[in-house]
């Protein structure tokens, strides 16, 4: 599609036209042909490839490299325009934004979580935590949507690049779940720290945070791994149906819980709160005084009060 101006605007597209068509992967190109009101000029190029393919992708990005050549000087841009072309540039859009916005979302949930429990440590394992459950749900995603493995278990008919949004979303619904996964586990753990914590030595903290940390999973466990299954079965019914968008949003968003609640919050966060020993629940003194107490035990000690 060009702006029309003048005849010779006409001729500069009908030379970028002719160009296109002779660029390999480019099946025809329709003549070009006026708006009512002679002010846009627009033609429909056909591609041998799909929509969804690298193929077109590359095939796009090739023609609008030959755009500023083809039209010659003097004349209005040439922009190419459709399906293909508007997804590339909404990825393209959402890749520069997509960093900003895990790092305000990542700092915003490390700094509601020190305020919760009054530790530096357990909020920094919790946001490595789940930007580690992000990142193997998209490659579990990648890996079946775009490589195409087990496509004929999941109900899926075809192999092709993941929608560009579907990450966003899939990273806001999952840092949410993994958040109250994590505010559940360790809330418990907490209350068996301050309510166990003894006033002696350094030996007797690490058994009192060994007791903590197996006896808060012990009894949050069950219930972390209910609503896990719960939240698979649902997200993972979304593949019985016969679009695309929600089975990829299903089928990244079952996989994320399961990676999330079962290994991660169920193995890996306990393990490493079991490594790091009392240094879980350390909090600089001056930061102490800054942040305000949002901590559970603090509220019930207000209420009882």
């Amino acid at each position: 599609m060009t702006e029309v101006k003048s005849a010779s605007d006409i001729q500069a597209f009908d030379t970028f036209l002719a160009a296109a068509a002779k660029t390999p992967g480019v099946v025809s190109v329709t003549p070009a042909t006026t708006s009512p009101n002679g002010k846009v000029a627009l033609a429909i190029l056909y591609p041998s490839t799909g929509p969804g393919s690298q193929q077109t992708v590359t095939l796009v990005n090739t023609v609008r490299d030959l755009a500023p050549e083809a039209e010659g000087p003097g004349h209005p841009a040439v922009h190419v325009g459709g399906v293909t072309p508007t997804n590339i540039d909404f990825s393209h859009v959402l890749s520069e934004k997509l960093p900003v916005f895990i790092a305000i979302v990542v700092v915003l949930a490390f700094l509601l979580l020190v305020a919760v429990f009054r530790s530096l440590l357990i909020p920094l394992v919790a946001a490595v935590m789940n930007l580690l459950s992000v990142g193997a749900a998209l490659g579990a995603l990648n890996a079946v949507f775009t490589w195409g493995w087990g496509l004929s278990l999941l109900n899926v008919p075809v192999a092709g690049p993941v929608d560009a949004f579907i990450p966003v979303l899939l990273f806001s619904v999952l840092f949410g779940l993994s958040m109250d996964y994590e505010v559940y586990l360790v809330s418990r753990i907490q209350e068996e720290w301050h309510h166990r914590r003894p006033a002696a030595s350094h030996a007797d903290e690490v058994r009192a945070n060994h007791f903590a940390v197996t006896h808060g999973q012990a009894k949050t466990g069950r219930v972390v791994a209910a609503a896990a299954g719960i939240m698979i079965l649902v997200f993972g019914s979304f593949l019985i149906g016969d679009d695309h968008v929600l089975q990829e949003f299903g089928f990244g968003l079952a996989f994320a819980v399961l990676v999330d609640a079962l290994i991660i919050r169920g193995l890996i966060v306990p393990a490493l709160m079991h490594l790091i020993g009392p240094a879980n629940w350390a909090m600089p003194r001056r930061l102490d005084r800054i942040v305000p107490n949002l901590s559970i035990d603090a509220a019930r000690a207000s209420d009882s009060r």
